[in-house]
């Protein structure tokens, strides 16, 4: 096996097994994670790493302590165990189902769902969320605690997020399974919705019928070569890592130059999602989402279906990830690898010489997760010419509230007769460990400035780029400017080009969103990494979470803030970048029942990678072009 590959079954297995027989890890702990402890970034890069070590985050319901260890499974022992004071680990899906059965049955709960006139509570989904610190009823705050929505399907089958019963929620152990505290604010009215939309509940639906056949086909099979966790295809090569908290990971991204193998990307992945909802009414006070840290994109993974999902010739990947009891379990499908046409790629048409034309050919490797009510859809894209983008699409059924007749709601827009949906945000932290050329790298901050008129810019026509190079990480906290075109270079100052240059690739951002929150907010000083669009740190192999390795019940943000206090050199350095985008979703009556899919990307782009435009190889496909 490959160093980066992640556990199998049987390896999670085994890890499991020692720390039980080793650590006296008895039938009341849970796990929240059994996942690869990836080798040190230099044991990868020198080509000595060989061992396979797990790494297990666990915890005792009986008295809610938890634990990390280090399994080496080589050798069938512990290399660690250490108990991780103060703490909650993520919760795990099957805490989720757990407690939804459990109250669905509650005799207090079933009480006031009767008073609400709710008597069949196979119709009733609690939906359970977790808790920053200083919203937890500080009665609560030894526990390890979560709060539920309680929704109401309007028939078996029917969505389960078409009626919000507002103002109640229940405060739950999660640990024990008990129901610590029943919030009822009397409210009785439930506004008539029509939130369905699978088409046979839609009343009056016809679907179009004027959609003729798009085939998408490729006779010859695919152009990528997928030789176990490694892909190639058009000069590009990368491993596909996965795991129970980011999900999707790319490896070892490189390119194919003439007879070089060119490192661009070490590591790609998500590592944190903050979803703040901007409600400061009862029911959305504390809604504030940290989906990978809490919960984890890779437990959150669905399974992909030829068709539907991805199109064309699909190769899809499974994922193998622990449930919380240490069992095994595999999401197939969970990752989709295909090729897409994509327009022009390059033109040009001469009068003499006549037109060239290039189609654009991509490759995307995509995962799709449901995080409740909410699907993300990411898809990593490869293209011909060297840029890499990465777009997230955001779909799924809104949060949406009943409100009176005092006129329309102040956070939120009516989407449905006395109901309206939550303004609320997403923030993506997105983890680019780069290594152009190699891990010594700077980054520079560029930007576009107009000259002033004078005598050899008579018409104000001159613009000039500056670039400045980040020196030290506390100059890495940088800000979006649209007024100057504001982005950031990742270059290898220790190489050139043909023309004399420093390989680079450009960071091209979009979607940066502004947090709009007081310093004194409890959801900023959790998340701290949202305060810029971009920070810049110098690699160490532990800093992977930016808002700290244990964001559940958390007071304050212990991984960015932390880190760049040390202040560390970023010139000629193996750096990371965290890059902070998303969607400020001022929700709409068009994104209800069921919204259509918002999309943000960024990209990555080679500046001065290449002596040329890499793509000039790129055939012709005149044979796949029709007309009538």
């Amino acid at each position: 096996m490959h160093p980066l590959d992640p556990l199998t079954a049987d390896e999670i297995r085994r890890a499991v097994a020692v720390v039980r027989r080793d650590r006296g890890v008895s039938e009341t702990f849970r796990f929240a994670a059994v996942t690869l402890e990836e080798p040190a970034k230099r044991d990868l890069l020198a080509g000595s790493a060989t061992s396979r070590v797990g790494r297990i985050v666990t915890w005792n319901r009986a008295d809610g302590r938890t634990f990390e260890a280090l399994v080496d499974l080589d050798h069938d022992r512990v290399i660690s165990f250490e108990e991780r004071h103060g703490v909650q680990p993520n919760f795990t899906p099957d805490e989720y189902h757990e407690c939804d059965e459990v109250l669905r049955r509650h005799p207090a709960v079933l009480a006031v769902l009767a008073e609400r006139g709710v008597t069949d509570p196979s119709l009733v989904l609690f939906d359970l969320w977790a808790y920053g610190e200083a919203l937890v009823p500080p009665q609560w705050r030894d526990r390890r605690v979560g709060w539920c929505d309680v929704w109401l399907r309007n028939a078996p089958g029917a969505s389960p997020y078409a009626n919000f019963l507002k103002g109640l929620h229940v405060i739950v152990d999660v640990n024990a399974m008990t129901v610590l505290e029943i919030e009822d604010d009397g409210t009785r009215d439930q506004p008539p919705t029509m939130g369905e939309y699978a088409p046979a509940l839609v009343p009056g639906q016809r679907l179009r019928d004027d959609l003729r056949p798009l085939q998408i086909t490729q006779p010859e099979g695919v152009s990528f070569t997928l030789d176990g966790n490694e892909l190639r295809w058009q000069r590009w090569r990368l491993r596909i890592g996965f795991n129970y908290r980011e999900g999707l990971v790319l490896h070892q991204v490189a390119y194919e130059d003439g007879d070089r193998l060119r490192p661009i990307a070490h590591r790609l992945s998500f590592a944190e999602m903050v979803v703040p909802y901007r409600d400061p009414t009862p029911d959305h006070a504390r809604r504030t989402a940290f989906d990978i840290g809490e919960w984890g994109l890779g437990l959150m993974t669905q399974s992909l279906a030829l068709g539907c999902d991805c199109l064309g010739e699909i190769r899809y990947l499974d994922a193998v990830l622990p449930d919380s009891h240490g069992e095994p379990f595999t999401i197939k499908n969970a990752i989709c690898l295909h090729e897409e046409d994509n327009a022009v790629l390059w033109k040009h048409v001469d009068a003499t010489a006549g037109a060239e034309v290039r189609r654009m050919r991509r490759m995307v490797v995509s995962f799709h997760v449901t995080v409740a009510n909410y699907e993300y859809l990411v898809y990593w894209r490869f293209y011909q010419d060297g840029n890499i983008e990465c777009e997230v699409r955001a779909t799924g059924i809104m949060v949406t509230t009943g409100f009176g007749d005092d006129g329309p709601p102040p956070y939120g827009s009516a989407v449905d007769q006395g109901i309206y949906a939550p303004f609320h945000q997403h923030f993506i932290v997105a983890r680019l460990d780069l290594d152009i050329d190699g891990d010594a790298n700077t980054v520079y901050e560029t930007h576009t400035e107009a000259l002033p008129l004078g005598g050899s810019n008579p018409h104000g026509l001159a613009l000039r780029s500056v670039a400045t190079p980040l020196t030290r990480e506390s100059e890495g906290r940088r800000d979006y400017d649209w007024a100057s075109q504001r982005a950031w270079k990742v270059a290898n100052d220790g190489v050139r080009n043909r023309l004399g240059l420093a390989p680079a690739y450009k960071l091209v951002p979009t979607g940066c969103v502004p947090h709009y929150l007081p310093d004194a907010s409890p959801v900023l000083q959790r998340a701290q990494a949202i305060r810029h669009p971009l920070w810049v740190t110098q690699h160490r192999d532990d800093e992977r979470w930016p808002c700290g390795d244990f964001p559940t019940q958390s007071a304050t943000d212990t991984g960015l803030p932390v880190w760049t206090g040390a202040d560390r050199c970023l010139v000629n350095s193996d750096i990371v970048l965290w890059y902070v985008f998303g969607i400020h979703h001022i929700t709409r009556p068009e994104d209800w029942p069921v919204m259509p899919a918002d999309i943000v990307s960024f990209w990555l782009k080679p500046f001065g990678f290449f002596d040329r435009n890499p793509a000039l190889d790129v055939p012709p496909q005149p044979e796949h072009c029709h007309g009538q």
